[in-house]
């Protein structure tokens, strides 16, 4: 499975005392490859073998199964479901969202004779998880994903890999198909992070302008496209914007300063220079704020991890373009946010200098190793 649900908690369902047995093996024997007991979700009324559930504590009784689906198929990042695939497809209908938030949803037959990828097959991971099954319980994996039956690689998948944010999933089919295809694709990808997956393939690759991206420079707005980039610009719709982990925001900030004002001067620092937040790899401060509850609430809402510095490491930053006499006499640094954003982008580039408000300082570095390109 490539680690894709490694420490990751699959849900089993199954509805017959055959289902049930089924649903035993494949938790005991999923376990030692995704390091967490799968869930087995069984009827309250069905009647199971004692030896195939010595840890009752991994099974949960329902009454009804379209509830207990309903209740719990966003909790977990795989579901598979031992019984006929015209039930599983009513059951889940209510509760699917879109294909970058829905998990994996595996159908198996009780006889364990076929594992069918039924939903989120790239994304939510389904179609590893339908070949995972194959390999441990000898089930024949279905999976009916055009580029998989074609022989192709999805660009979904070859995002996911190299740790890419897909900003407007709607595009990836048109990529895919020309990928299908072998149609022309016009590629923005300053930073060469999928220039190997391209240089010997059979399709004529164009490439974005570098510096001045915007529809008005692209002369065919009918061609898909991919966008890697930190930056914002105007795209046509069929052009797939992939957005690398490159940018880091060094905060400062007073003490009991609200989240709210650290956000809203990200995400305005972010916007008037033309960057994405989902380009965010992590937010940096000094160590004195390490128990600043605004700033941790914001990394939390973020879902982004944050650094805090000593004074000595802040200090040892050479690059500052706004260096503050106020805060090196009262906090013992020159620079806050400038150093800490260059720190974390491992002594990245400086590429939004001191931005502020009363209360909350803001700087982005973005991290040079990412880029090709100055």
């Amino acid at each position: 499975m490539k680690n894709f649900f490694h420490d990751k908690l699959i849900a089993v369902w199954a509805v017959t005392p055959e289902g049930a047995n089924l649903a035993s093996l494949l938790s005991s024997r999923l376990e030692s490859v995704i390091l967490k007991k799968p869930h087995v979700y069984l009827p309250a009324k069905l009647c199971i073998a004692e030896k195939n559930y010595p840890d009752n504590k991994k099974v949960i009784r329902f009454e009804r199964l379209s509830h207990a689906v309903s209740e719990y198929f966003h909790e977990y990042q795989g579901h598979i479901f031992i019984m006929a695939a015209g039930i599983v497809v009513r059951m889940i209908a209510p509760s699917i969202r879109h294909k970058t938030v829905d998990p994996a949803v595996v159908v198996m037959d009780e006889a364990g004779r076929y594992a069918i990828s039924l939903l989120s097959g790239h994304i939510g991971g389904a179609n590893n998880l339908a070949g995972e099954i194959s390999k441990i319980i000898g089930a024949v994996p279905i999976i009916t994903t055009a580029t998989d039956v074609n022989g192709v690689m999805a660009i979904d998948v070859m995002a996911m890999d190299k740790n890419l944010v897909i900003e407007n999933p709607e595009a990836i089919k048109h990529v895919n198909m020309a990928l299908i295809t072998k149609s022309k694709i016009m590629i923005h990808d300053p930073f060469d992070i999928m220039a190997e997956d391209f240089c010997d393939s059979q399709i004529f690759v164009k490439a974005f302008p570098d510096k001045t991206i915007s529809d008005k420079t692209i002369s065919d707005k009918t061609m898909p496209g991919i966008y890697i980039d930190h930056r914002t610009a105007e795209l046509p719709e069929k052009t797939l914007v992939l957005r690398p982990k490159t940018l880091f925001a060094g905060i400062g900030c007073n003490r009991n300063t609200d989240k709210k004002e650290m956000r809203s001067l990200l995400s305005d620092v972010l916007a008037r220079n033309s960057l994405s937040p989902g380009s965010l790899a992590g937010l940096a401060s000094i160590d004195l704020k390490s128990d600043e509850k605004g700033l941790i609430e914001l990394g939390e809402e973020l879902d982004l991890p944050i650094s805090f510095f000593e004074k000595d490491r802040l200090n040892s930053v050479k690059k500052i373009e706004t260096p503050s006499d106020t805060v090196e006499k009262y906090v013992g640094v020159k620079s806050v946010c400038e150093a800490a954003a260059i720190l974390a982008a491992g002594n990245g580039r400086l590429i939004v200098p001191k931005q502020k408000t009363p209360n909350v300082t803001v700087a982005i570095a973005v991290k040079m190793s990412s880029i090709s390109w100055e």
